[in-house]
């Protein structure tokens, strides 16, 4: 008898076959997968081998049966999927972000878990080795009591990137959606999973986007940016989300007796000088990950008031799953504890739609930018 769970896939470009090489490596037969255009959905059915394809999704729930559905569009489009997917009895595996507002997030979350059923939120970055091996040193009391956290990043994306779902916040786009979701994940993992108090700024330094059609696949849009900006028959979209933030926090870590205090600071469309880079301060050292999502390599700094460089230990390099890129090696990492614990076997605790509704409540805060204190008239 074959036990396989089913898995039925929505969204056909990067994330949508990601999500599929992923679960099938864990074991899950993927029958089937649901896309807006027909003519994609069937090329991608077809190159993948996937049995089931379509363009309806209520439909393609009721004849594929699935145990699981993969949601792998961009996220304005997850609230009615979900929802149908659950109101259906499956478990939910979803990209970031989980909805495009905090309230559609919290009730997708209650959803789940009136039905008692599963959900995985892929803010998966904190699965990138060089994060792990610097949660075990924290545990382990490396730097002693940790104290500060430092994330700073800049992109120096292309202005001319066609318009499309990133411009516009109905559709999930915007920074903090596909940036801070996956910065503040990483940062909890090694401090502690408690969020204390948050605060911060955005800001739009975009403004527009040049309207290409034919974009599919968002890892290829570059591919699309026009030769002549300065063509006049070509359309513009207006740009409503940040791509620049200032963010800071404080958690709670199960090893230090105050707050820590964490700085993410990322700037979209702003070239870098120095490296990316990820820095937890402690009362008795520091670790220094250089790129935006510890990349590595990792520096500490210890006793001897030096920088020094480890190595990867052998035990979290064994544990990487074998596949090309950080982005699906950590969606193949996820997956595979996300199929063992609905198999009933035991394994570590993963971000759920309870981590992906709240990140998106602090998300909504954040874009409100009220935290400013007007010192005119001390002046």
């Amino acid at each position: 008898m074959d036990n396989k769970l089913k898995v039925l896939i929505s969204g056909t470009g990067f994330a949508g076959q990601g999500h599929a090489d992923a679960f099938r490596a864990a074991g899950a037969e993927v029958v089937g997968i649901v896309g807006r255009t027909a003519s994609v959905v069937s090329e991608v059915a077809t190159k993948m081998a996937i049995p089931y394809f379509g363009t309806d999704w209520k439909q393609a729930l009721k004849e594929c049966q699935p145990d699981i559905v993969s949601i792998a569009t961009p996220g304005g489009a997850h609230y009615e999927a979900i929802t149908q997917a659950i109101e259906f009895g499956c478990h939910v595996f979803s990209d970031k972000p989980l909805t495009d507002s905090g309230d559609s997030a919290v009730e997708v979350y209650e959803l789940a878990k009136q039905k008692n059923l599963k959900t995985a939120f892929a803010s998966s970055f904190r699965y990138m080795p060089y994060i792990q091996y610097a949660k075990q040193l924290v545990a382990d009391g490396l730097i002693g009591e940790p104290t500060e956290v430092e994330c700073i990043s800049h992109f120096n994306l292309e202005r001319d990137i066609p318009f499309g779902w990133s411009h516009r916040k109905e559709d999930g786009g915007g920074r903090l959606n596909n940036n801070f979701t996956h910065m503040i994940s990483i940062v909890t993992s090694v401090i502690g999973e408690k969020i204390l108090s948050i605060l911060g700024e955005v800001r739009d330094d975009l403004g527009k986007a040049p309207i290409v059609e034919g974009v599919h696949n968002f890892k290829k849009r570059r591919d699309f940016i026009p030769t002549d900006l300065n063509d006049p028959s070509l359309k513009w979209g207006e740009s409503n989300v940040e791509w620049s933030y200032t963010v800071m926090a404080q958690l709670e870590s199960p090893i230090a007796t105050k707050p820590v205090s964490v700085l993410f600071k990322h700037g979209g469309l702003n070239p870098k000088y120095h490296e990316n880079h990820i820095v937890f301060y402690g009362t008795e050292g520091a670790i220094f990950i250089e790129g935006h999502y510890g990349m590595g390599p990792l520096f500490i700094w210890d006793k001897n008031k030096e920088w020094k460089e480890l190595a990867l230990p052998q035990d979290i390099v064994d544990r990487q799953p074998k596949v090309n890129g950080d982005t699906e090696r950590n969606w193949h990492y996820l997956v595979s504890e996300f199929v063992k614990d609905i198999k009933g076997e035991q394994v570590e605790p993963y971000q759920t739609f309870k981590e992906g509704s709240l990140y998106q409540q602090f998300i909504d805060l954040i874009r409100k930018n009220n935290n400013w204190t007007d010192v005119r008239h001390l002046q």
